[in-house]
């Protein structure tokens, strides 16, 4: 089952248009890296699903069915929880609470209170301090528990390896194929070529705000994906 799709979406910051024709797909279970170089507009994919942007032309389906009217909650509300850049906890509640924020969509799943804690501990340690508290890293923990809370059928998440160690992206990739495994589609909108290599399958590279490739990382040389990423 195809969860989303882009279709020639041409997309507009007031009057600038920052996408000119987009179009990608992710079904469940598949890892999709979306890559390009700063400012090619990556993030305003995010921000076109969760209606920041204006569409000009083209269409988004969910789930094989056009969306029209595309608002802050439309993701969430269909099963798409995105891990913005930048993490966006909540500063004056807690850790528990930002996690909390998760179940608004009431989707029922495997992911609860309990199992994000089983999976990152140190957030039932640090349970009653404020979310911006903690670490980067375990901010980025944070993020992606509350998304997980949710019960997503899609994760998307924006350059979530920015400024973590390396010990961190390598427990986040090792996260992220299993939850594919486990048949949840991850969109990862990523610049690291190495989280990118371990985690995704197939890929999309932006430029100028359209796709300028695509294909499979398995088919691909570490050198002309390095290329791509450079465009």
């Amino acid at each position: 089952m195809t969860l989303l799709a882009f279709h020639d979406v041409h997309a507009l910051y007031g009057q600038a248009r920052i996408l000119n024709g987009v179009s990608f797909d992710i079904a469940a279970g598949e890892r999709v890296a979306l890559v390009g170089r700063n400012g090619v507009g990556k993030t305003t994919v995010v921000n076109t699903l969760c209606g920041v942007t204006r569409i000009e032309s083209g269409h988004v389906e969910i789930r094989g069915e056009e969306v029209r009217d595309l608002r802050r909650y439309t993701a969430a509300k269909n099963g798409i929880s995105v891990v913005l850049q930048g993490r966006g906890i909540i500063g004056n509640l807690t850790v528990e609470e930002n996690l909390l924020l998760g179940t608004a969509t009431r989707r029922r799943g495997p992911w609860t209170l309990e199992s994000v804690k089983a999976l990152f501990p140190i957030l039932e340690e640090r349970k009653a301090s404020p979310g911006l508290a903690l670490s980067g890293g375990q901010q980025q923990m944070l993020a992606i528990g509350r998304a997980l809370m949710a019960n997503p059928d899609l994760l998307i998440l924006d350059e979530p390896s920015e400024g973590l160690a390396p010990v961190i992206v390598d427990e986040l990739a090792d996260l992220l194929v299993r939850l594919g495994d486990e048949g949840m589609g991850i969109l990862l909108i990523e610049q690291s070529v190495g989280l990118i290599r371990r985690v995704a399958e197939r890929f999309y590279v932006l430029s100028k705000g359209a796709v300028a490739a695509s294909g499979s990382l398995a088919e691909i040389e570490a050198e002309d994906f390095h290329k791509h990423i450079a465009i």
